[in-house]
């Protein structure tokens, strides 16, 4: 008689299959995925979101904002408009 115990410890491609499957699932279940509002922003920097000429918004440190100077004061809106390159 052949001895049953040799085969049910042998590792046949059809016992890997399901086992090649599930390892293959499992970045679909996000299982090494961080935190969110862990990793975005140090709690010891503060930002203030502005706006680009573009349109588009960009947050920027408090601390870049108080150490940078201005060029002009008090622009009117089509000199303004005219710097953002927005037609009349």
């Amino acid at each position: 008689m052949k001895d049953k115990s040799k085969n049910r410890h042998r590792i046949s491609r059809r016992r890997m299959l399901p086992i090649l499957g599930g390892t293959f699932l499992l970045p679909f279940f996000g299982f090494n995925q961080e935190h969110a509002g862990v990793g975005d922003l140090p709690e010891d920097e503060e930002y203030e979101t502005l706006l680009k000429p573009d349109g588009t918004t960009v947050k920027v440190k408090v601390k870049a904002l108080k150490s940078s100077k201005v060029l002009k004061k008090n622009i009117s809106n089509t000199s303004f408009l005219n710097w953002l390159g927005k037609k009349i």
